[in-house]
Order: C-alpha cells, then structure tokens, then sequence
C-alpha cells in the first residue's frame, strides 16, 4: 500500500467522456502492454509492473465525495486499471462504485478486464440515478497478438463477451480501440473485425486513436518487445517516426474514412461529443446542470 493525500481530482477537461472528476485507487498495472504510455518518466511511477492500492484510499474518497458541492461524473482508468489483478481481493474499486451509488455521483470506466462484470448490477443501479459508461479498450481482436503485446490480461474475446453482459445489463458500454499500432494493427481487416465484433456485442460506440505515443522509458520498453517478436519492424519505426512523440498510422485517411462510413452504416457512433451526450442527456432532463 502507498499513502494519498486525495484521491478524487478534478478533470482537466471534460471533454474526455464528460468526466467532472477522476479517480486512481491504484498505483501501477500488472497487465504487461508493451505500448502503455504510462510507463513514461513523465508520469513518476517506478516499478510500473508492481501495483499498489493507496492505503485508506475508500476512506479518503468518502470524505472527498462528502465534501464536493456539486457532483458529477467520475472517470477511473486513466492511469492505472481499477480492475487489476488485486481488484479482486482489495476490492477497493468495488467499494468506490457503492460509494457514488450512496452519494449519488456517476461514473466513467475505462479497463481492460473482464472483472468489470463482477460489478454490472452495482453499475446498473448507479445508472437509475446518475450517468454511467464503460469502455472495454481494444488494439485487435485476435487473442494470439493479444497475447504478445497485452501479455496479462483479459483476452479480445473475454472483453467482447464482458461487453456482451454489461450491454444485456442496460449499461452504455462501448470500445476504446487504441493504441492502433503502426505496422501491427494498423490494417483495414483488423479494425473491421473490431467494428463488427463490438456490434454483435451490442457495444454502443467505438472512440479510435489513430496512432501510438512512444517517449523515453515507454519507447525503449516498446523496442525491445519488438526486438524480440518483430524484428524486422525496428528500423522502420526508427526511419519512420524518429524521435516523434505521437506516432500517427500511416495509412490515417483511408482507415479513417472506412472507418467512419461502417460506423454510421451499422449505427455505431464514434464521436465524443455525441457518446457523451447519448449517455449524459437523459439525466440532465432529471437533474438539471448537474451532470
């Protein structure tokens, strides 16, 4: 356990799913993503591998949560996932969840687990009073790449049935496909099957990120992962990107706008401003300015 003096911050935009505040009960990820740009120097977290919960984390959020003179939405996931592996004995995301159900706060989750449906009910009662989403996030759908650059967690064909659940369960789910990977999951067959795949899982939208970032000790992790299952990628990263922070697909455009013209066909949409409003809109009928 570390210590925290807070646990609940205010956004810095709410742009990002219309969060108010965001919340990490845990300190690093035992997922092994090989792109994951939390690992950055920036970020200040030694032994990215190991993590730990925030010792009297729930009872520091109940004080916060008490004290807020306006409530809102809660984003969780942005730097560590609520739903690792310790979740499921500390349960301190679980008790975070039955915390804004009492005070009344919704929530925005961001995770790679399947875990996630341990809590569907709990979701489900917040979302009578308050709004809720769940983003299952995505690279590929196929398991075996999973494997390699995703090494310790949920499976693409366990989120798609976590989606599957929580959407039978009336929680506005959907699929945050990135990091696209340059050169790895970067293909038009790739992101089609995704499409598809979270359709058939009743997932109500799908938020892209055409690209990867790649910075200091993220970068170095990331080559040698390459290194040792795509050699001959290397090099072409290097000629390709350089030292460039954000690593945009190269092929952008046409993936773009394949992209776009599917989701529009099979009602899947793709836009912040309209996941937000599709989610947040019936409560603030309800609730007036508050969320």
């Amino acid at each position: 356990m570390i210590t925290a003096k807070t646990i609940l911050m205010k956004s810095r935009t709410d742009e990002w799913f219309g969060t108010d505040y965001t919340m990490n009960l845990y300190k690093g990820c035992h997922h092994g993503c090989v792109y994951c740009d939390s690992r950055s120097d920036c970020y200040q977290i030694e032994s990215f591998d190991e993590v730990r919960g925030k010792e009297y984390g729930i009872e520091t959020l109940s004080r916060e949560l008490t004290q807020k003179r306006l409530k809102g939405v809660v984003g969780t996931g942005s730097m560590s996932d609520p739903y690792n592996f310790f979740e499921r004995k500390e349960r301190l995301t679980l008790q975070a969840l039955e915390l804004f159900d009492h005070f009344g706060y919704g929530v925005s989750v961001a995770t790679k687990s399947d875990l996630v449906t341990r809590d569907s009910q709990l979701l489900a009662r917040i979302a009578t009073h308050s709004p809720v989403n769940v983003s299952l996030s995505m690279s590929t759908a196929d398991d075996g790449l999973a494997r390699k650059i995703e090494r310790s967690v949920s499976t693409p064909s366990q989120r798609f049935e976590a989606i599957r659940q929580l959407a039978a369960d009336g929680i506005y789910t959907g699929i945050l496909l990135m990091p696209v990977l340059p050169y790895l999951t970067d293909d038009w067959a790739t992101i089609e099957t995704i499409i598809m795949m979270a359709a058939d899982a009743g997932a109500k939208y799908i938020y892209p990120l055409w690209g990867m970032t790649l910075r200091d000790r993220q970068k170095e992790h990331y080559f040698l992962f390459l290194k040792r299952y795509f050699p001959e990628l290397v090099s072409l990263y290097k000629q390709t990107y350089g030292h460039r922070y954000f690593c945009e697909i190269q092929n952008q455009t046409e993936i773009k706008m394949k992209f776009q013209k599917l989701c529009r066909e099979i009602g899947i949409e793709y836009r912040m401003d309209k996941i937000i409003e599709n989610y947040q809109m019936p409560y603030q009928a309800i609730q007036g300015t508050l969320f």
